[in-house]
């Protein structure tokens, strides 16, 4: 249908063209025309009440939509899944629905059929270390845009390490602020590191050894999104991280693509 509409809309387009009339004003007559459609159709519209409770309508309004779609063998699931991700972020009271809320993840390798929705977030990383946890119920989330690192210079800077003992000296610096950043996230009852940055093996093995679980890597529209799912604020400092801060979720899993 939208391919039809829009291929009538370019047939007058290109009449008008020919007449000499200018692509911009021919544009603003367009949304000039979408503007009145748009205002003819709330005044003939009827309000329909949603009710969380029967859904069934909503479902066969979307299996209408999908028909003509390449998931049209799997109209129905297809359907339910768009109908409950909708209702579980509208604003039922102000009638608006934030599409930024909901995120469409492809995988390859599986059918249509394998669809699933996820009521949380699905971020494409895995634990950063192979012995952790696969799974941490009642989760207690640090989230941070802060690296696992030593701090830096703000300025150029040159390190000559000329004896053995500098450069234990040097390994042992690092590794106490590594334990100190650690610590203090454990400190918090964290039981969980979401982190926007990577962090080397050195402050992953202490990750492990502290049994603290971690995710590194994780893109900056995730970060936001796991902070609004879990209640969380995005922490840019370790010393600003707080009890209070921590995001909170049921559980939190690594999922194979062959679970389902």
């Amino acid at each position: 249908g939208v391919v039809v509409l829009a291929g009538a809309l370019l047939e007058h387009a290109e009449q008008l063209i020919d007449k000499g009339i200018h692509p911009i004003r021919i544009a603003d007559g367009f949304e000039m025309a979408a503007r009145f459609a748009i205002d003819y159709l709330d005044k003939i519209s009827e309000s329909y009440p949603v009710d969380k409770d029967n859904l069934e309508p909503l479902v066969q309004t979307a299996m209408t939509t999908l028909g003509s779609k390449i998931v049209n063998r799997c109209q129905r699931q297809f359907a339910e899944i768009a109908v409950e991700a909708i209702i579980s972020v509208a604003d039922l009271e102000r009638r608006d629905v934030d599409f930024e809320l909901i995120k469409v993840e492809g995988k390859e390798g599986a059918r249509l059929e394998d669809s699933i929705l996820v009521k949380g977030v699905i971020i494409d990383k895995y634990f950063s270390h192979p012995q952790m946890p696969k799974e941490v119920k009642d989760a207690r989330v640090a989230i941070l845009t802060c690296p696992f690192e030593p701090p830096k210079p703000k300025t150029k800077h040159k390190l000559d390490v000329t004896t053995v003992g500098s450069y234990q000296e040097l390994v042992k610096y690092e590794q106490d602020k590594f334990v100190d950043m650690v610590k203090k996230v454990k400190d918090t009852g964290a039981n969980l590191v979401i982190c926007q940055w990577g962090f080397d093996d050195e402050a992953n093995h202490l990750l492990l050894k502290y049994e603290l679980p971690a995710v590194r890597w994780v893109g900056g529209p995730e970060i936001e999104l796991i902070a609004i799912a879990t209640g969380g604020r995005i922490v840019p400092r370790f010393e600003e991280l707080t009890p209070e801060k921590l995001g909170k979720a049921g559980i939190v899993k690594r999922i194979e693509l062959l679970d389902y």
